[in-house]
């Protein structure tokens, strides 16, 4: 893991091998993330014999963070491809840090599902509070918030405001700069992802 996250980090890394890699690092996570899903008892028809097996309990649902967070939603479903799809899009104000959400499309039933959010930064805090505080009047809880790179004031945040959010993350970083980004970090995300 700590490979990957070099060439994440790595400035000099290219958008087409940044997107690689981000890939790369969101199988780890995703597989540490679903590891404990719940599942049911039932069988199957091998072609010699009836097999014990289990299966998932109950609905997932995956939320990737527009734009960043789409680096994560193949690897999830590949790995989870009877997931269901929902989005968020929230943009960030670079001069004030604050992100408003200007889209948002989730799948019915969602209170019924494991709910994964997708958001390879969790600089700030406020994007993720946001995209999980719209989900909670739909009765959705116990959210599971996948962060390739995360700083200590976003993981307090997201601790404080939305307590039963479970973060898994691949590094805790040092903190934040005055412009509320990552330090050491990786810089923009959505623009080393995109090449813009």
């Amino acid at each position: 893991m700590e490979h990957v996250l070099a060439g994440l980090r790595d400035a000099a890394t290219r958008p087409e091998d940044f997107r690689r890699l981000g890939r790369r690092l969101s199988y780890l996570l995703i597989a540490e993330a679903t590891r404990d899903l719940p599942t049911a008892d039932t069988t199957v028809e091998t072609p010699l014999e009836t097999a014990p097996v289990k299966r998932l309990a109950r609905p997932v649902v995956a939320i990737p963070v527009l734009r960043a967070g789409l680096v994560m939603l193949e690897p999830f479903l590949e790995l989870v491809p009877e997931a269901q799809v929902g989005y968020v899009g929230l943009e960030r104000d670079e001069k004030t840090a604050v992100a408003r959400r200007y889209y948002e499309k989730l799948p019915k039933g969602i209170e019924q599902a494991t709910v994964f959010l997708l958001d390879p930064m969790l600089a700030t805090g406020g994007s993720a509070v946001m995209a999980l505080q719209a989900l909670a009047p739909l009765g959705v809880r116990g959210v599971r918030v996948l962060s390739i790179v995360s700083a200590p004031e976003g993981i307090e945040r997201l601790e404080s405001e939305v307590p039963d959010a479970v973060l898994y993350t691949a590094a805790v970083d040092r903190g934040l700069n005055a412009r509320k980004f990552i330090l050491p970090g990786l810089g923009d995300f959505g623009d080393r992802l995109f090449g813009t």
